[in-house]
């Protein structure tokens, strides 16, 4: 069994030790600081028409992205009411969660290794989801590629939004990061 005082992620070793001494070479770096890392990984499924119609649509993202993070989602919720969508004020919507330190790391290396290489007729990611200021968005259509996911017991196929922030000031540097954890950017 794994201690967890002394247990370290994969990724964040990797990074510690051949990513940053690389990024420090290739961009030329004068501090370990300047050095980018990542920040945190924000995960997001929207459930739109289908929440409306059913209250219980989004306590199921809910759970579902709970199963993915790690960590508990919170259910997002209208800020507004949109008559012609038949949305009332805090009627929840979808779910969102925040993941940090050992569990983004964890994250992404199950991003990474198993469920991209799951999705169908999958060619890489674009390497143009970048905001200009090092953070890179990313959608998938299926929820069910990662494993925590039991597909029998699933209800609906969510799409979810993955976004990776980095401390990168530019969109060359972030790409950079990424690609040394591996990420598969096809451009």
């Amino acid at each position: 069994m794994l201690d967890a005082a002394t247990y370290t992620p994969r990724l964040r070793t990797v990074f510690r030790e051949t990513i940053k001494p690389a990024l420090k070479e290739e961009f030329g770096y004068t501090n370990d600081l300047m050095i980018p890392r990542l920040d945190k990984i924000v995960l997001n499924i929207g459930c739109g028409a289908e929440a409306v119609r059913d209250s219980k649509k989004a306590k199921s993202a809910q759970e579902d992205l709970s199963v993915i993070a790690g960590q508990r989602a919170v259910i997002t919720k209208a800020k507004k009411s949109i008559a012609g969508f038949r949305v009332r004020e805090d009627m929840p919507l979808g779910a969102k969660v925040t993941l940090r330190g050992d569990r983004m790391y964890e994250f992404l290396d199950r991003l990474i290794t198993i469920a991209m290489p799951r999705v169908r007729d999958f060619r890489g990611i674009s390497g143009k989801s970048f905001d200009g200021h090092g953070n890179y968005a990313m959608g998938l259509k299926e929820h069910i590629v990662f494993p925590e996911i039991e597909y029998d017991k699933v209800d609906e196929v969510w799409g979810m939004d993955i976004v990776i922030a980095t401390t990168a000031k530019t969109d060359a540097e972030a790409k950079a990061l990424l690609k040394h954890f591996n990420m598969p950017f096809n451009s």
